[in-house]
């Protein structure tokens, strides 16, 4: 896994959170974008962290922090395109902030899935939806995502299509991809967290 960087999307609107950055709300007594570090086993590959807002927090959890080279608000491609340029390795897994139960297991099972399928981009899918923002794609499609945003396209779906795509499929796991959107879903997942069954 020595091929992988992970890097972490923070940089969301979050307007159903009243405007707060999602991965520094507190829940369970840590960041959000902590459970999702701690998911993945952050320490163990190389991390960096894509925000355009409250840089220096996100900084003291001890990852470098990167925003993207786009104004306004561009959306997760913009985010996958500056990650892609600060990565050193040929593979970069992107995972957004709000997904503090992901599969502890997805690093590993998505580069697999890019092996076999000998894929450019994987797309995690469960049994109910596909998850483009859970991706894992080549560092040498820099380029190609460029001239997309370049082009003022967004649209995640449609830039990976250009590429050699499959999805990689976690059945049965559609809760470890559900996105903390509300603070009635927050206040759900702490509950889970702290095994308070009320």
């Amino acid at each position: 896994m020595n091929q992988l960087t992970l890097a972490v999307l923070a940089g969301g609107q979050a307007q159903r959170m009243g405007g707060q950055d999602k991965g520094l709300i507190d829940v369970a007594g840590q960041p959000m974008v902590q459970h999702v570090l701690q998911r993945l086993d952050a320490e163990q590959l190389p991390t960096l962290l894509i925000s355009n807002r409250n840089q220096d927090q996100y900084r003291q959890l001890g990852y470098p922090v990167y925003s993207d080279n786009i104004p306004g608000f561009a959306g997760p491609l913009a985010g996958v395109c500056r990650a892609l340029e600060a990565a050193t390795t040929d593979y970069v897994l992107v995972v957004p902030c709000d997904t503090p139960r992901l599969p502890t297991d997805l690093a590993e099972r998505m580069f697999t899935h890019l092996q076999q399928q000998d894929a450019e981009v994987v797309i995690a899918r469960d049994e109910q939806q596909d998850h483009p923002i859970v991706m894992l794609l080549q560092r040498n499609l820099l380029g190609s995502l460029q001239q997309f945003l370049d082009a003022g396209e967004r649209k995640v779906i449609f830039w990976c299509q250009q590429h050699r795509m499959s999805y990689c499929l976690f059945d049965g796991q559609s809760a470890a991809f559900a996105n903390i959107n509300t603070p009635e879903q927050k206040q759900q997942l702490e509950a889970e967290l702290l095994g308070d069954n009320r």
